[in-house]
């Protein structure tokens, strides 16, 4: 086969630092797309992205020859380095060290698709360390509570 191709579609969703509310209603249409051209760069396309004041969420397609860990800290440092510029109130804006990256089959795009965009709605019920945890459980993820929010 002389072609490399694939299709790897990955949920992925880190908070900020102590789960501070740095993802405010001013910076936030600034962040999505800034992260989204982030995404395009590392050829990963961006299919949904949304998230909360204190987190966010990131449908994308992986491109195939770069690692999750790799566009992890691509996306992190560079939205980091980005958001420190927008102002006073950011000078200590940091993302948590982890992240939960899950895999999505096709026939889940639609429905995580809608989830990722009704996320401030969502956090009305839930916090987002209810709503991690349930991640983790339903791929059956073993961890740790105490290191889960390091």
């Amino acid at each position: 086969m002389p072609q490399s191709l694939s299709s790897i579609l990955v949920h992925l969703i880190f908070s900020t630092k102590n789960r501070e509310p740095f993802i405010t209603l001013a910076i936030e249409p600034e962040l999505h797309p800034y992260v989204a051209q982030i995404l395009r760069e590392l050829k990963s396309p961006c299919l949904a992205l949304n998230g909360a004041i204190d987190h966010i969420h990131i449908l994308f397609a992986l491109g195939r020859v770069i690692t999750i860990a790799e566009l992890v800290e691509e996306v992190k440092t560079n939205s980091s380095k980005w958001i420190k510029t927008k102002g006073r109130e950011f000078r200590n804006f940091h993302w948590q060290r982890g992240y939960g990256a899950f895999s999505v089959g096709q026939s889940n795009i639609e429905t995580l698709k809608r989830y990722i965009r009704n996320q401030k709605a969502h956090h009305k019920r839930v916090t987002f360390q209810d709503e991690y945890r349930k991640f983790l459980r339903s791929y059956g993820i073993d961890f740790d509570e105490r290191h889960v929010w390091d």
